[in-house]
């Protein structure tokens, strides 16, 4: 009998094709797919003599080879009308679907002029812009809109290389001469430029038959060629799928393809095929930054693999006008895509290298080739993005794993890719400094309650309250008409890192550069130094250790150590618990520049960095939180530098900048210098501004120590909150008019400043943000984001608002969590909790609480298993779930319960508590079993009974308790099942 199987031709040569043909190669309806151009490299077959730019060749080998369905990938025939013209030939003969838009509806990829004007008139939403021919209209436009950031793009087809985001009036003008002038040839003898948005950008394909669409996961692409998505924009290092976005955002995206598929039909184009809109989700909402008209790269190699259902099928559908009629089933998996790319991508890439260590497809990973060609010395390069690596997982950190794994074994010379790919996803659980105990509000409070008392206890000539006295001959110092400027400080937590290590012999350093560097920003010479050391039960050694280093950094300083105090105080200090503060006293002559001079300061100014030595003295409780989420020890080797600790890079002393920077202050070149100590930049640089000038910080302009991206990757701490605890690099910011930017930059290198940076300027305040940062993305490079490949998948159900949820998915966040939170099931749609659940990127799954309870939980039971499901977590479900239940989850269901169980089981357990008149209440985390809050018991906590407490107010206090002991359950009884699975 002759086989009904049919054949398909894919067009095109890159990863996106192949990806296309290695998903259509799986269709039962398929017995063979052609790829063509091809380039040698993969298992299909590559007919030589079709020419993919004529149309009757292509027919002429369809009809020979029993082909029915053409998938055309690139871009560029489909602009130029490669499907109206094979469609053509369908009235003449045999019938071949070809799965793409007509040339009419290319145009919203081909012209990025029509696009937008497309947008525009039919209500979509976009950025403003406006098109131009002319260099001197575009420049007047430019300056007219006074946009902050720019995005310039040649209107026709560049290789996905004809966009440019600048900064700035001046920078735009020069891009769009440069592009009108022939930087991309004819495509940019046109372009369109538009405000650049802000928000993170989202990929949304749709399959469509010009009328009903079927949207595919929402993915996202790593445009960058660097980590922290820095550098110059590729076609893309590497692409994340599905994404969980908020319910609304979903909605809003959905209605946006479907009005736009409305609007084609509208215009009488017959759209059918592939639409990928790329959006950038906004704090006003979702707007569309770009149509693409085919499969999206690297976006289609991360989708396929999650794709369960016949892509023939689906494809013959759009092509036909029946999509309506299939049903399109996605997998509830993870996948991250990594592209390998040629050393010099996207410039100029290098080719011809040998490669090696390409591994087969496997059900974890498949290897998309993209950029190499089969020659007689083996497999080589032959482009700039040569592989995109897609690995496949229950949870993004297991596929992740994967796909660096074989990223690393695939060999060849020059190979770079980007090791950060999910970044977004892998920050949610971003630290603040307030969580790490340390109350920023309070310690705000306390400085303005007491700022009253200070302030009266001032006498004539002094500038500042407190300290110890000492007695300096300031005339035999030098000075004719001295001013004395006095500074204190201590060194806070990190004294606690120094205790874990046995390192004391820096932090005197600390403390006396704490002090001097404040005395120095009021262009004052520190000439006297005192310090104070506190102890519970003194240890000579150690204290002798820090006194002798507080000596060294003084003579380096230039000011005498005059005297000091140690206090041994048992009873207020335990035994083990001491402290350190030290009080510097400067010298300045009346005649020097008054710094700082606040009201000079104005728009325009520059902003000149000097580079710290590492963290100096601020942020360590926060420092702290991070190395023990992270399980790791202050003796490990650092990541960034074996041969040294963690400790030991932890613990670089602080760095004094007297000696550098005290002579170009004397010159008054300087209107105003800023020590970034707590607080960092955010907060300590406005304190030298004037109310009506606020700063514009350049991020990625100053060299950041690895030590702070490792703190950023494994906290994980958000850039903004990064900024706002530590200096980041910078130790001391300089305000300088532009005339006097290079002398005191070239004094500053002559007097020993390894580098200086220019990392901004003031402008004029007009908003709130005192500090606004740019290109904010930019700051961190993510190179050391980890996270446990195995772990274990976890089901949350719930039926409120999901207060423990919350915790639970918080929990899992933690770099070294056993747990990933793989789906939340509510039995009630309006459930809180589903919002919260999103906003974390966690799906969402609603089943209704209707019919038999076993019919029901085979829906959830069948939803868990799709999933790959290993534990239960209870969070406030409010079904009773039967024995069949529990017994096909035995051993893997848990919950928390307001009670020492097994006291007070049931539903009013806190109310016979009451009842009962206990002095001990709390809560108990515990494995669900058949009968009613009689399981293994994981972890207890207590509460204590008061004799006012109602109902409510105990099971208020037992619930913050719930949260940690729940969330921690979650982890031993993970750990558990990773250890019996071992």
């Amino acid at each position: 009998m002759p086989s009904s199987k049919t054949g398909v031709l894919v067009i095109g040569s890159g990863a996106r094709e192949h990806a296309l043909a290695w998903k259509l190669q799986q269709s039962p309806s398929v017995d063979h797919v052609f790829i063509a151009p091809g380039n040698g490299s993969t298992d299909f077959d590559i007919p030589k003599s079709v020419d993919v730019n004529d149309a009757s060749s292509i027919r002429s080998f369809c009809v020979a080879r029993g082909i029915s369905l053409v998938v055309v990938g690139p871009e560029n025939p489909l602009c130029k009308g490669l499907v109206d013209e094979i469609e053509a030939g369908n009235a003449d003969g045999k019938e071949i679907l070809v799965f793409g838009p007509p040339k009419a509806g290319a145009q919203l990829e081909g012209s990025k002029k029509f696009s937008k004007q497309f947008m525009k008139e039919h209500g979509l939403p976009t950025a403003d812009f406006e098109d131009f021919k002319s260099v001197n209209e575009a420049k007047a436009f430019i300056e007219r809109v006074n946009w902050p950031s720019y995005v310039l793009k040649a209107d026709g087809l560049a290789a996905g290389k004809g966009v440019i985001i600048v900064d700035g009036v001046a920078e735009a003008k020069n891009v769009a001469e440069r592009m009108l002038g022939g930087e991309f040839g004819a495509a940019s003898a046109e372009i369109v430029i538009e405000e650049k948005l802000e928000g993170y950008e989202v990929s949304a394909l749709c399959f469509t038959d010009g009328k009903t669409i079927s949207r595919m996961p929402f993915s996202q692409d790593h445009k960058p060629l660097l980590e922290g998505d820095r550098g110059p924009n590729t076609g893309g290092m590497g692409v994340i799928a599905p994404l969980v976005l908020p319910s609304n955002v979903e909605a809003e995206i959905d209605q946006i393809l479907k009005n736009t598929i409305a609007a084609l039909a509208k215009s009488n184009i017959p759209y059918k095929g592939c639409l990928y809109a790329g959006f950038m989700v906004t704090p006003k909402g979702c707007k569309l930054l770009e149509f693409n008209v085919r499969f999206g790269d690297p976006e289609t190699e991360v989708i396929m693999p999650l794709l369960d259902s016949d892509l023939y099928t689906i494809c013959a559908a759009c092509c036909r006008g029946t999509l309506s009629s299939v049903q399109v089933n996605w997998k509830s998996e993870n996948v991250v895509g990594i592209v390998l790319a040629s050393e010099g991508y996207p410039v100029k890439p290098i080719v011809g290298r040998k490669v090696e260590g390409v591994p087969e497809h496997s059900s974890e990973t498949v290897v998309f080739h993209a950029g190499t060609k089969r020659t007689e010395q083996g497999l080589v390069t032959s482009g700039g993005r040569v592989f995109c690596v897609v690995s496949i997982g229950n949870s993004f950190q297991e596929a992740r794993s994967h796909a660096l794994a074989v990223s690393e074994q695939v060999k060849f010379e020059g190979k770079y890719y980007r090791k950060d790919i999910g970044h977004f996803l892998f920050s949610r659980g971003n630290v603040s400094y307030s969580a790490s105990g340390v109350d920023i509000a309070e310690g705000n409070a306390l400085v303005a309650s007491i700022k009253d008392v200070c302030l009266s206890t001032r006498t004539p000539g002094t500038d500042s309250i407190g300290g110890f006295g000492a007695l300096v001959d300031l005339e035999k110092e030098g000075f004719k008409k001295p001013q004395l400027v006095i500074g204190m400080d201590g060194v806070g937590t990190k004294i606690a890192v120094a205790e874990a290590t046995g390192l004391y012999d820096n932090l005197g350093y600390d403390l006396v550069g704490m002090c001097v560097n404040d005395v120095l920003c009021h262009c004052a010479r520190p000439v006297a130094f005192l310090d104070y050391y506190v102890t519970g039960h003194l240890v000579k050694e150690e204290a002798a250790s820090v006194i002798r280093s507080v000596a060294k950094a003084c003579k380096e300083s230039g000011c005498a150590l005059v005297g000091g105090e140690t206090a041994e105080m048992p009873g207020v200090y335990h035994k083990g618990q001491w402290d350190v503060a030290g009080c510097c006293i400067g010298a300045r002559e009346k005649s020097w520049p008054m710094l700082p001079l606040t009201e000079s300061v104005t728009p325009g100014d520059v902003l000149l960095a000097l580079p710290s030595n590492g963290l100096h003295s601020n942020g360590f409780s926060l420092v702290r939180k991070i190395v023990s989420d992270n399980g790791v020890s202050y003796k490990d080797p650092a990541p960034w530098n074996p041969l040294v600790s963690i400790g030991e890079e932890l613990l670089r002393p602080t760095k004094l900048y007297v000696k550098s920077v005290l002579g170009v202050l004397k010159s008054g070149k300087v209107k105003a210098i800023a020590h970034i100590t707590g607080g960092g930049i955010t907060e300590n640089l406005p304190r030298v501004f004037p109310p009506h000038v606020a700063a514009e910080i350049e991020c990625g302009s100053w060299s950041i120590p690895e030590v702070f991206d490792w703190l950023h990757s494994n906290g994980p701490v958000s850039p903004p909150e990064m900024l706002k605890t530590f200096n980041c690099g910078v130790g001391l910011i300089l305000v300088v008019d532009p005339k006097n930017q290079e002398s005191v930059t070239d004094s500053l290198l002559s007097n020993g400043e390894s580098a200086i940076y220019k990392i901004g300027s003031c402008i004029k305040k007009t908003a709130k943000d005192e500090v606004v940062y740019k290109n904010l993305e930019n700051t961190f490079k993510y190179r050391f984001v980890k996270s446990k490949a195995k772990k274990v998948n976890v089901g949350i159900l719930i039926s409120g608002a999901g207060s423990n949820m919350k915790k639970l998915i918080e929990k899992s966040l933690f770099p070294k969590s056993n747990c990933s939170v793989r789906v939340v099931i509510s039995n009630k749609a309006d459930a809180g909790g589903i919002a919260i659940a999103r906003s974390y990127g966690i799906e969402t799954v609603v089943v209704p609480s209707v019919g038999e309870r076993e019919e029901y939980e085979a829906i959830m039971t069948k939803e868990l298993e799709k999933r790959g499901i290993d534990l239960i977590c209870l969070a406030g479900f409010m079904r009773i779930l039967t024995a069949s239940f529990v017994n096909r989850w035995e051993g893997r269901i848990i919950n928390i319960h307001p009670s020492l169980l097994p006291s007070f089981k049931g539903a009013h357990a806190v109310q016979l508590a009451l009842e009962a008149k206990v002095k001990i209440a709390g809560c108990t985390a515990h494995v669900v079993d058949v009968e009613v809050d009689s399981g293994a018991i994981i972890a207890q906590e207590a509460v204590p009974v008061y004799d006012n407490d109602t109902e409510e107010t105990l099971h208020e206090r037992i619930k913050v308790k719930e949260h940690a002991v729940f969330a921690e359950a979650m982890e031993l009884m993970a750990q558990k099942l990773l250890e019996k699975s071992a």
